[in-house]
């Protein structure tokens, strides 16, 4: 989520990275993008320059910024939930075609004017496709942020601090939730997610505890 009071700069770039790293591939990637209406055209604009700008290339060159994604089937698969996003109503900004060249690249790509019963809002895209969601204010987007039946991982842009802590600790329906960055997993904090993302914890010392059998001593008096 992009705050109101959010800095811009730093929620763009973080917000490429969060969803371009390992070409997207990963399950606490971002993914939908949620700005409020006082900042979304600001963002929008910086964060659409910024994903058009990288280079989809060969991933053992230096220069590449994006290289392929793992296997045919996955590519096909998020091509048709861009498409059928944008059959029910979604604009693509940037990408959203598939390059006439070998290996299975996808580009980065925006989607905007994403809604309730589109793949875009209602289910994972395993790839640099990023959804464009506008909230009317901070409330409004941390209901949208929790209108998931996903909830790993989540994050929030604001230049208060303690306020972003007080929304993700009382607010947020995720298992994590990154301030001021991108989600990536910490070997010392636990790592695990809510709802349809699962239950139980690895890393840190909540994770220890899956590996371990707990034995109960009971003492009739």
């Amino acid at each position: 989520m992009i705050l109101h009071d959010a800095d811009i700069e730093t929620a763009v770039e973080k917000s490429v990275k969060g969803r371009i790293y390992n070409n997207g591939e990963t399950c606490i990637a971002a993914k939908r993008f949620i700005a409020v209406e006082a900042v979304y055209d600001k963002f929008k604009d910086a964060f659409v320059k910024a994903m058009s700008d990288l280079k989809l290339g060969d991933p053992k060159d230096d220069a590449t910024d994006l290289g392929p994604m793992a296997r045919e089937d996955l590519r096909e698969k998020l091509h048709k939930q861009v498409t059928e996003s944008v059959n029910k109503g979604a604009k693509i900004l940037c990408g959203g075609e598939i390059p006439n060249t070998s290996g299975y690249y996808y580009p980065a790509t925006v989607l905007e004017n994403v809604t309730k019963g589109q793949p875009a809002y209602d289910d994972e895209l395993f790839g640099p496709v990023a959804s464009l969601i506008k909230s009317k204010d901070d409330e409004d987007a941390m209901k949208i942020a929790n209108d998931s039946k996903f909830g790993l991982g989540g994050g929030i842009f604001s230049k208060n601090e303690e306020r972003a802590i007080k929304l993700a600790a009382t607010y947020f329906d995720t298992g994590m939730v990154f301030i001021n960055s991108f989600g990536l997993a910490e070997p010392n904090m636990p790592f695990g997610g809510v709802k349809d993302s699962g239950f139980g914890r690895e890393h840190g010392g909540f994770g220890m505890k899956e590996f371990v059998n707990t034995k109960s001593i009971f003492i009739s008096k």
